[in-house]
């Protein structure tokens, strides 16, 4: 079967979410469209006749389109928490400058001798705007409308990081999965609806000015209906649960759930930046958390025992490069200076002090250095230089910072860091093609996620951590001339976690008294 077949597969066997998660796309981008014109147009409008007032405008509705996307979400969250209202709010910020601008550019762009003209006919200001002004303007503006659309398509898919749904669950998923298909199911309809609302929104700005009227009805019709396609999903007092976009695709995770434990609690994708303090204030009940992270003493969360074992064991270490390793023999060594140096406690506080007291994780590991007797001074660095990145959470960058410590005290050579680099996928492909030569994964993630064996060879090895370190680590250097060094101790098992005490009020100490208090209900 060739790569289209196994495309048109995933997507006939994902019809329904893809469709429902289109659905919700068209919705926000559609909601947003509508507020920005409604504060848009008027505000352009009302800054015709001073142009220090329209510099000022133009300016601030401009550095809404500085702030990187994502950037934004983290400033609304803390005011306006997570789910549609940040998403809707920040799309936006994000619509206001096309319109706003469009709009004044357009009617003042206009030629003064047709206003001049209008006046002598004895129109009024009024009669002027609505009758001249708005109709010779509207192909600029509808212009604007349309470039918003477009933006808001895009800026959309990060909807997904707050629990507002969108294309970007498949997206992000499949980033965190190295799964192309589950990024294509979210990208091709998100393609596709960037290039049909800019298609629809052309044919409304051709209207001529006599069926002006007919135009602007059809537009706030048209995006009326698509708006409503949005529809928030109450709980009713039932348990919410969410699950980073990773989790979801997971057979170590959401599908496992599923599968082991009949999982039927109304779920909501959410980054895992978010997903703790959403917990911590209620807006949902159950995360899918790791078992060392910080944010667990932070928010007074309890892990849920696993009585079906479906998390198998996530050992962290380095997987390096066959021929970084060959080339610099010193490495290995320096190295594995951390081996059985952090255990599961060790990592917990030191992703506290990262995640909520806001150490920086170059602090963080030099000071857990020293204490553990390895005051480093970087030698000459000399020699070459090796590439080390990470993914992006605090537990990652502790760990990049720690290596670069340890190499550049223990070798001559010099450390390049590329950290923050997304989810398994972008930093297994910079691996092996090249990019960067190092970084630290987990056995799990390397087990299930990259390796992606058979269910028996699964139901064999899961359960035993030897085992499945001894199994990645002869599939890695078959199958990509990679090395798993040796695991630094601790365990970054994957968790489902509670509110402690929410969990002791409903009586939940494992996963299935958890599905049962659901089917319960």
């Amino acid at each position: 079967m060739d790569k289209s077949e196994n495309l048109l597969t995933f997507f006939l066997q994902q019809s329904d979410k893809i469709i429902d998660q289109t659905i919700t796309h068209i919705g926000l981008t559609s909601i947003s469209i509508i507020i920005a014109c409604f504060i848009g147009l008027p505000l352009g409008i009302s800054i015709l006749r001073n142009k220090r007032l329209a510099s000022m405008v133009l300016g601030v509705v401009g550095i809404f389109q500085t702030i990187p996307s994502i950037a934004l979400l983290g400033f609304l969250i803390p005011l306006l928490g997570i789910g549609p209202i940040p998403a809707v709010t920040a799309l936006f910020l994000y619509a206001l400058l096309p319109i706003v601008r469009n709009t004044y550019t357009g009617i003042i762009g206009i030629d003064t001798s047709i206003i001049e003209a209008a006046q002598a006919l004895g129109m009024t200001d009024r009669q002027i705007l609505v009758r001249v002004q708005l109709p010779l303007a509207l192909p600029v503006i509808m212009a604007g409308i349309r470039t918003a659309a477009i933006i808001n398509v895009g800026v959309a898919t990060l909807a997904a990081y707050i629990a507002a749904g969108g294309l970007g669950e498949f997206i992000f998923g499949g980033i965190a999965l190295n799964n192309t298909n589950m990024i294509l199911a979210g990208a091709l309809p998100a393609a596709g609806l960037a290039i049909l609302f800019d298609y629809g929104l052309s044919k409304i700005q051709k209207i001529n000015i006599a069926k002006l009227k007919t135009g602007a009805l059809i537009l706030g019709m048209g995006l009326l209906i698509l708006s409503s396609f949005y529809v928030i999903k109450l709980h009713d007092n039932k348990l919410l649960a969410g699950f980073t976009p990773e989790f979801m695709g997971r057979q170590d995770g959401y599908l496992g759930l599923k599968e082991k434990y009949g999982f039927k609690i109304p779920t909501v994708v959410i980054s895992d930046a978010v997903m703790y303090k959403a917990a911590f204030e209620q807006d949902i009940d159950l995360i899918s958390g790791y078992s060392t992270d910080g944010r667990l003493k932070a928010y007074d969360l309890i892990t849920l025992q696993d009585d079906q074992e479906i998390f198998p064991p996530y050992y962290a270490a380095p997987l390096i490069r066959n021929d970084i390793l060959e080339k610099y023999p010193e490495l290995q060594p320096a190295i594995e200076m951390l081996t059985g140096k952090i255990n599961d406690s060790i990592m917990t506080e030191l992703n506290y002090q990262v995640d909520y007291r806001k150490v920086t994780p170059a602090q963080v590991a030099k000071e857990f250095l020293e204490s553990n007797g390895m005051n480093f001074s970087a030698k000459q660095n000399n020699s070459g230089t090796v590439r080390l990145g990470s993914k992006i959470f605090g537990e990652q960058y502790i760990l990049a910072n720690i290596y670069k410590i340890l190499i550049e005290g223990q070798t001559n050579l010099k450390v390049e860091t590329k950290t923050g680099l997304g989810g398994t996928k972008i930093c297994f492909d910079a691996l092996i093609n090249n990019e960067i030569d190092m970084y630290p994964e987990y056995t799990g993630t390397g087990f299930l996620v990259i390796l992606n064996p058979d269910k028996e060879t699964i139901n064999k090895l899961l359960k035993n951590k030897s085992a499945v370190y001894s199994y990645v680590k002869s599939e890695f250097d078959k199958k990509y001339d990679l090395t798993w060094l040796k695991p630094i101790g601790f365990n970054n098992a994957y968790a489902l976690m509670m509110r402690r005490e929410q969990a002791a009020q409903l009586k939940i100490k494992k996963i299935s008294d958890l599905t049962q208090l659901a089917n319960d209900k």
